[in-house]
């Protein structure tokens, strides 16, 4: 029986090289989200979903540099277990059609959800990667991930409670 991507996604192990491109084409379909979204929001978080955007694009080239180097052939190549984390972080390549004119609290609230997302799985696989350059990328992005989150939820907690929204 052939084993189909369904199989896959349910597989206890993966080895760094499926979660590496996961992940970098979890940040570039971000990157691209955000770019798409500045004209069409609001004034109040346009400065947001471009730094948003700018972010993303930093953390995408982070992905790119490492896939580069060929010191880590044998590292890509291992497996580790597959983070639970693991499904909901894949979902996010799929992106939601906010409209022309996206409401600033649906814009926060798909930010908050991504970022909390990427912040749980960069946190899992730091925890499960061996010392080295994968895993301080990992734990870069997890912290880098968490202040993103604080910062909007702050964000949010003033737009929505300042009755802007």
């Amino acid at each position: 029986m052939p084993e189909g991507r369904g199989y896959q996604r349910l597989k206890p192990l993966t080895n760094l090289k499926d979660i590496l491109d996961v992940a970098t084409e979890f940040e570039r379909t971000a990157r691209d989200f955000y770019k798409d979204l500045v004209p069409k929001v609001s004034k109040n978080i346009r400065y947001l979903v471009e730094e948003l955007a700018e972010e993303e694009q930093e953390h995408f080239d982070l992905f790119a540099d490492l896939a580069k180097r060929d010191d880590l052939g044998d590292l890509v190549r291992q497996e580790i277990e597959r983070p639970a984390s693991d499904r909901k972080f894949s979902d996010c390549v799929h992106l939601p059609d906010l409209g022309e004119k996206p409401d600033d609290q649906a814009v926060l609230q798909y930010a908050l959800m991504r970022e909390h997302a990427a912040m749980e799985q960069y946190t899992v696989l730091a925890d499960r990667t061996p010392p080295g350059p994968v895993h301080d990328l990992f734990r870069f992005l997890a912290n880098e991930e968490t202040k993103h989150k604080n910062e909007l939820e702050a964000i949010y907690y003033e737009i929505v409670h300042s009755g802007g929204v």
